[in-house]
């Protein structure tokens, strides 16, 4: 005689995946259906135009990126989960204002997000498992698959999508990863109660150095001071070196200067501490490290993976951009005989701007594909 399959409470079930991602120390968790067909026309016309530069895989895939059912199939349901990241923001402004010192995008101080998240997200996907019987097609993802993480967090209630083109939750501002479960199950799904709020508000777009926004909630990502320290592999270009400042690795100022991270929520996660105090150290220090010191200094971070020449020739800018002083000139002399010539490219314009002795240009605007927006140059970070 067959027993009969219990019957599964979604609504409970729903309730208990919040719970348990919570317990493994996520501040928010929401589930979404699939539809992304909205979504799929904007990335296409933001492809067409070109503005993801070197980033190819954005347009691999086909049409698998905005149908998750196509990436795994089966999949009826998206839980996706938040996890701040900012551990504390004391420093941060006096920072980017202290020329002589590195400035690191906040997310890449600790250890590296990947595998941190997609250890818990398996293993909640193990606790769902445990209380569903019968089989269950179940995917976790991570920044790490082509699937439009942002766009889901947005319809499943997280936050909205800012002018920035980041997602901004009002109770938690922007600091923060996300990640998401594909999953055959038919929960049932949240409704977003946070529109977009930025109003009127456009200092996200003022402040940008290299004025990489094309119009509000557009990105283009060549003009990015964090895709060219991280994803751009060949030398960067010279009209964006000067603003770049002591950026090396990666870029936050759309999301320092928005209002809505003024209460942004900070996070006790001990692995997004930062490490060997790369949140305070001299450019000319960082840069005079060997390989087997920045290999060994990266082990588990997200530094790692512009490697080493990348790593040297973020830091030349940054010195082409610091005060001038024997510290700084000898530190790049040291490199200019590297066996890189995109270092020895890099070192030889920095050189050069120590040489010149002007003001360097903190701010480009871009007047081409340019929509109307208004351009207000005093747009800073505030004081201390």
């Amino acid at each position: 005689m067959c027993s009969e399959t219990p019957e599964i409470d979604y609504i409970q079930l729903a309730l208990d995946i919040k719970d348990w991602g919570r317990q493994l120390g996520f501040q928010q968790v929401a589930i979404t259906d699939t539809d992304l067909s909205e979504t799929g026309h904007q990335l296409n016309d933001w492809l067409a135009a070109g503005h993801q530069g070197e980033m190819r895989w954005m347009s691999e895939h086909g049409e698998k990126r905005y149908h998750p059912e196509q990436l795994l199939p089966g999949t009826l349901r998206v839980i996706t989960v938040r996890m701040d990241y900012l551990t504390d923001n004391s420093n941060m402004i006096a920072t980017l204002k202290d020329e002589s010192k590195a400035y690191i995008s906040r997310y890449a101080l600790g250890r590296d997000y990947h595998k941190l998240i997609r250890n818990r997200l398996t293993t909640l996907t193990k606790e769902i498992e445990k209380a569903v019987p019968g089989a269950v097609v179940q995917r976790p993802f991570v920044d790490s698959a082509p699937v439009m993480e942002k766009p889901l967090a947005v319809k499943a209630g997280l936050g909205w999508m800012g002018k920035h083109t980041l997602v901004i939750n009002s109770q938690a501002g922007s600091w923060f990863f996300l990640g998401e479960i594909y999953t055959s199950l038919p929960l049932p799904v949240d409704q977003s109660s946070e529109t977009d709020q930025c109003g009127e508000c456009q200092a996200c777009l003022k402040v940008c150095p290299t004025d990489a926004f094309p119009a509000p909630y557009v990105l283009d990502a060549r003009r990015c001071i964090s895709y060219l320290t991280i994803e751009q592999k060949g030398s960067i270009p010279e009209e964006f070196r000067e603003p770049m400042g002591n950026r090396v690795f990666g870029c936050d100022d759309c999301q320092a200067v928005c209002p809505w991270n003024k209460a942004a929520s900070l996070s006790d996660e001990k692995d997004f501490t930062p490490r060997h105090n790369l949140d305070n150290r001299e450019l000319a220090e960082l840069f005079l490290w060997s390989e087997q010191e920045f290999l060994k200094k990266t082990e588990g971070s997200p530094i790692r993976r512009v490697g080493y020449e990348g790593w040297l020739r973020n830091l030349a800018v940054g010195l082409g951009n610091a005060p001038t002083s024997e510290t700084v000139v000898s530190a790049l002399r040291s490199r200019e005989s590297h066996s890189s010539p995109m270092v020895r490219e890099h070192v030889a314009w920095a050189l050069g701007q120590h040489q010149q002795q002007k003001r360097r240009k903190r701010k480009i605007i871009n007047t081409l594909n340019r929509q109307s927006l208004p351009v207000n140059e005093g747009q800073s970070f505030p004081e201390g």
